[in-house]
């Protein structure tokens, strides 16, 4: 598709730092999705490789695969085209088949949206700083030059992951001996209404001592009833609801596209991602040393809780900090050789997943853990959550270099230490709080970040922060 002055779509507005995500029709299309697929081909080199598609329940997937399918494969490679996936099933699919592809999503944003996730072989992504952009500037030369004749075309086949990704995450967590559970699980019409059931239910592997209890498992990408994004507070309501209706142990909550999942527990109450994180990492570090790994590595990112690698040194692993974004976690977990990663935006990347992330991996932790022990996941979550944090506060503002300014200035003495790893990070040397301001890469929002020993402390260092930032 072009533009009434057949001016072929500019691939600059959907192309992001990790992925690409754009308005159907307008940033993204048929014509321009056929462009990535042929630019990906020859970018990375994939011509007679195997090269996977697949895409979630978006109105618009199917055509933009097979469209993807048809760029590709007029390159030279040979297309699996995969159907209705998560993007961690692409991840999976990457790495047990050692090939390419590309995942079709725009995981939590509206229904009018689509974008593509894309991963080398071996599930290593592909983000500004390995490739992406190089695809975006091939695939623009395409649309305006016309793709190129390959010596060969390839061939497009179909297949189905869905059956070994369920048996491959069972064999990573035995749930098997698992107290009875009763779990609500939030799917928000997106892909986690068909991984769930694969999972953790019945549908293809043999049924687990979980009662689910399914919240929106109808696939559908106008997102009739809130928005895939359990990042945001209102997005939980129904589930905290469920949960407490229903007298269930746990709630679980998945965005779009299934990467990512949030907790809930018995009472209703949201537990945090930096609790998971250290939750998930008490588990994968005992299992790293009981294989005889003396340290092992967890990585973790600067916004989540200090009792996160607290609690990593405490059991004898080496915690890593790192930017926030997945490509440094990804790339690090990858150097550090690293067994866990995770962020307070709710990913989680596991070394055994070929260090992608997966929340359905994470939901099985937790579920474990919980599982293996009589007491409520209330009284479970209290263990991994000792400060008291703000969450994450965005202001919009016109100038945010002055903004940030007038708080370096306040909080510049000999009683704070500033860190300068990913925008700042203000520590108080007698330990009460630390708080971070990050600069939006993409919006003029920045974005605090604070996290204290009590209630009464977060407040006013969120509040005085605040104040500085907005007047």
């Amino acid at each position: 598709m072009t533009t009434a002055e057949n001016v072929p779509v500019d691939l600059s507005s959907s192309f992001k730092a990790y992925d690409v995500r754009g308005i159907v029709g307008e940033s993204i299309t048929a014509e321009s999705v056929h462009a990535v697929g042929a630019a990906f081909v020859d970018v990375l080199g994939l011509s007679g490789e195997t090269v996977l598609v697949g895409g979630d329940m978006r109105p618009s997937s199917p055509e933009f695969s097979q469209a993807f399918a048809t760029g590709a494969a007029g390159r030279g490679a040979n297309v699996q085209l995969l159907g209705l996936i998560s993007t961690d099933e692409l991840y999976f699919a990457c790495g047990s088949l050692n090939a390419a592809g590309t995942v079709f999503t725009a995981s939590h944003n509206p229904a009018e949206y689509n974008g593509m996730k894309m991963a080398k072989a071996g599930a290593v992504p592909v983000s500004s700083e390995t490739g992406l952009m190089d695809i975006r500037d091939l695939a623009q030369k395409y649309l305006t030059d016309g793709v190129p004749t390959a010596p060969a075309t390839g061939t497009i086949t179909e297949a189905d992951v869905l059956k070994n990704y369920a048996e491959y995450l069972r064999s990573l967590v035995d749930l098997t001996g698992s107290r009875p559970l009763k779990v609500v699980v939030d799917a928000g019409n997106g892909m986690a209404g068909m991984t769930t059931p694969a999972v953790l239910g019945d549908t293809l592997l043999a049924g687990l001592p979980f009662e689910i209890v399914p919240l929106y498992f109808e696939l559908d990408g106008t997102f009739p009833n809130h928005p895939a994004n359990p990042l945001e507070p209102a997005n939980l309501v129904d589930l905290q609801a469920a949960v407490v209706k229903h007298g269930a142990d746990i709630g679980l909550a998945f965005d779009g596209d299934a990467d990512r999942c949030f907790v809930i527990d018995e009472l209703g109450a949201p537990l945090s991602p930096s609790a998971v994180t250290a939750l998930v990492a008490r588990r994968e570090i005992a299992r790293a040393k009981a294989l005889g790994e003396e340290h092992p590595t967890v990585i973790h990112n600067l916004i989540t809780s200090r009792a996160v690698p607290e609690l990593i040194e405490h059991d004898g692993g080496r915690p890593v900090r790192t930017r926030v974004g997945h490509s440094f976690i990804k790339a690090t977990m990858a150097a550090e050789g690293a067994v866990f990663g995770g962020e307070h935006s709710a990913h989680y990347y596991f070394r055994d997943f070929f260090n992608a992330d997966t929340g359905m991996l994470a939901a099985m932790h937790v579920l474990a853990a919980l599982g293996e022990q009589d007491g409520p996941l209330s009284e479970l979550g209290r263990e991994y959550e000792p400060y008291v944090s703000s969450g994450e506060i965005n202001s919009q503002l016109s100038d945010v270099p002055a903004a940030v300014a007038r708080v370096r200035a306040a909080y510049t003495n000999d009683e704070v230490t500033i860190d300068e790893l990913d925008g700042l990070t203000f520590i108080a040397n007698n330990g009460q709080w630390w708080f971070n301001l990050r600069a939006s890469n993409t919006e003029p929002f920045l974005r605090l970040n604070a996290e204290a020993v009590d209630a009464s402390t977060m407040a006013d260092i969120r509040d005085a922060v605040l104040a500085l930032v907005r007047q």
